[in-house]
């Protein structure tokens, strides 16, 4: 139990993660079409308090500003070559919020997907996939994150990938897939797959899961998914603040922080011990998840007809555990918004 985030899982039933960084920095003065991760060296003090709102809000982990943090996200903002100084920041201004929160905090470094596809598809190869999380890895590493925190993945072999980088940098490691609305990743997987995976690596993620996706029922649904699976290892539930809907210019969350505390109980009460928002999360969500968690009892594990009618319905018939493989989709990686 060597890391922080072990311990605390240890100690306590369920844990608090962060919600959007997108959606909070676009609120600071972040313009579409810029890379946020500039904004660790640029604009230290916004970054530090997008930490802060998580902590203030009653976060136990919160994600560094690093989702696309990778040498192939970066060069298409010629940043290719301030990939570790951009992460070791974004990692120690993580390390001075959570040092001053008075309590126990992880930093977890955010490792998002590279946005290539792998061969023969693509041109991305395993060795430099690799590469990329390695050196991306080794910055957070320096800069003082707990564990490393690859999201929002959608194929297997970036999945192995990510893995064998936080091997490398001798860190440990948490990690989610974003699951469309047809219950799988954009490349296929399933929340069995993803399941399966995980206890065949070599250094398996201290915990796994699912982020991002469409709504909080479409990734409730995928939670049940991994708990019928029958693992043992702490699951992740990061759900959207509702759906996105185009508004005046803007995409704005539907999700009321009284529907992000009803799911914060029901991923509670699912199985999962990590729960946290995803995109369109604010404070305003974050607060209303922990007040529910500490103060709801704890409930039956709800079914599918549960979480339709507490959650609103599912944006897809399917589950993604049929036996129907479903189209492998090009996949491009999204941004935790």
């Amino acid at each position: 139990m060597s890391d922080a985030l072990t311990r605390l899982l240890a100690n306590r039933d369920w844990l608090m993660a962060d919600g959007a960084t997108g959606t909070n920095l676009f609120n600071m003065g972040l313009a579409s079409g810029d890379a946020p991760e500039l904004w660790n060296a640029d604009q230290p003090d916004k970054i530090r308090n997008l930490y802060r709102m998580a902590v203030e809000a009653g976060s136990d982990i919160f994600l560094t500003n690093t989702f696309g943090g990778n040498a192939s996200r970066l060069k298409l903002h010629n940043a290719q070559s301030r990939v570790h100084e951009l992460n070791r920041l974004a990692a120690t201004l993580g390390r001075e919020v959570a040092d001053a929160a008075g309590r126990p905090v992880v930093v977890a470094g955010s490792i998002g997907p590279t946005g290539d596809i792998f061969a023969p598809m693509g041109t991305l190869t395993h060795e430099l996939a690799v590469e990329m999380f390695h050196e991306q890895a080794e910055g957070l590493k320096a800069g003082g994150a707990d564990v490393l925190w690859v999201e929002t993945i959608s194929a297997i072999e970036e999945y192995k990938a990510a893995a064998e980088a936080a091997l490398l940098a001798g860190m440990p490691w948490c990690g989610t897939m974003s699951f469309d609305t047809a219950g799988r990743t954009m490349m296929g997987v399933t929340s069995a797959q993803l399941a399966a995976l995980v206890e065949k690596l070599p250094n398996p993620p201290i915990a796994f899961g699912a982020n991002c996706g469409v709504g909080a029922s479409d990734l409730m649904r995928t939670i049940l998914g991994f708990v019928a699976a029958g693992t043992e290892r702490p699951i992740i539930s990061k759900g959207n603040a509702g759906i996105p809907k185009y508004h005046e210019g803007h995409i704005h969350y539907d999700g009321t922080p009284e529907l992000m505390a009803e799911y914060a109980v029901l991923a509670r009460d699912a199985g999962a011990r990590i729960i946290g928002g995803c995109c369109g999360t604010m404070p305003m969500h974050l607060k209303a998840m922990r007040e529910a968690l500490e103060n709801r009892p704890r409930g039956p594990r709800p079914t599918v007809e549960d979480i339709a009618a507490r959650l609103g319905g599912f944006s897809s018939a399917s589950d993604g555990t049929g036996d129907d493989e479903g189209p492998a989709r090009e996949r491009r990686g999204r941004r935790r918004s």
